[in-house]
Parts: structure tokens; sequence; C-alpha cells
């Protein structure tokens, strides 16, 4: 990749294990609504809630009649008690602090606000320039909207970016912005692919030694 310029990472299930807190939200949305609770982290509901934007999730998962109040009540719950349920991806922070002494780093992701607080939790908000998020654009991925969004903000073409991503939205969004893509962890498996972030950062610093 020696045309490389910049880094953009999704969050959930790249930088963060997250899918415990991402259920316990939506849960805690579900039960408001008297909705049955996704309980098995495999299920298709479970993926939902752990890849898409918050009007995505509850437009595909509840009433059409109820998504406009579920919303409303979403944006009172502070995601900030969710927080502790994420786990943070070994090998991250040495990884970043490599990768962000030779490139740009920016996070696009299809969470909303609580993006800059996960950051601050886990002291990370150094290592990015840029951070995009749902309440940025438009269009949420799979849209491609986010990634030329910060592209155009890291001053990069899309074709000098890399992004990663671990879910299939990523994938179509990266394809769709005409930006390279690497998939990350076991869900995806497509294309180029690494497991960690120790296993990422070789293979753009070390040439894969």
């Amino acid at each position: 990749m020696t045309d490389l310029r910049a880094i953009i990472f999704d969050c959930d299930g790249v930088l963060f294990e997250s899918h415990r807190a991402n259920l316990a939200y939506y849960n805690r949305i579900f039960s408001e609504f008297d909705y049955s609770l996704v309980s098995d982290p495999l299920s298709v509901e479970a993926h939902i809630c752990h890849t898409a934007s918050s009007p995505v999730v509850l437009a595909e998962l509840m009433r059409e009649s109820d998504v406009d109040a579920a919303l409303s009540f979403a944006q009172g719950i502070d995601y900030r008690e969710f927080i502790p349920l994420m786990t943070e991806s070994p090998g991250l922070k040495s990884a970043l602090g490599r990768l962000s002494a030779k490139f740009p780093l920016a996070v696009a992701t299809n969470r909303g606000n609580s993006m800059q607080e996960v950051l601050r939790h886990f002291d990370l908000a150094q290592f990015f320039e840029v951070v995009v998020t749902s309440r940025d654009v438009e269009k949420p991925k799979p849209a491609p909207d986010m990634l030329l969004l910060a592209a155009r903000r890291l001053g990069r073409s899309p074709g000098d970016c890399l992004f990663i991503g671990d879910s299939e939205l990523d994938r179509i969004a990266a394809t769709e912005g005409s930006m390279p893509f690497v998939a990350f962890g076991e869900a995806l498996r497509v294309g180029r692919r690494v497991n960690t972030h120790t296993e990422l950062a070789k293979m753009l610093l070390d040439g894969g030694r």
C-alpha cells in the first residue's frame, strides 16, 4: 500500500468489543416500549443493533408508529452508563501510537453522540484527527457519505485512504466510496483481512514482516 496517506477506522467491532453495551442500550429502549428484549448475541436483531445507526435499528425492529417516540426517548439516555460494558481491542493503543506517527487517523462510525465520550473514556481521542458519526451525514453506512466526509476533512482523496471495518455495511461503504478496505476480525472473510491491531500495524508499517 505504497500510496496510503490516511487510515479510517470503524468503531464497534474494530476499536472496541461493544456487543454487550449496544444490546443493553437498545434493550433499555425496547423495555420502555414493551418490546421483547434482544437476548441472543448471535441473532439477526443483535447484528442490526451492533452495526446500524439508531434510526435504522429502531425502524427495523420496532413498529413504525413507535419509532419517533423511541428516538426521542433514546436522546434522553446517557450512553456513558453503558461504556463500562465495552472493552478495548487488544493491542489497540500500541498500534494507534505507531500508526498515528506516520498517518493521520480518523473514525467513521454509525454511532451518534456517544463517540467522542467513548474516545475520552478510553483515552484514545489524541490519536484521531477526525471523527465522523451518523449525525454528520444524511445517509449512514452502507452509504459512503461518512467515509467521503472523513477523507475530505483529512485533506485526502478517498483512494489515498484505507478503511478498516468488520461488517458488510463497512465493506459496501468502502466499495461505493472507491476507498481501499481491510476487514477486521472473523466476521467478514473477504479480500484483505487482519485479526488484530498488532497485525494491522505490522502489515502497514513493516510490510507484513
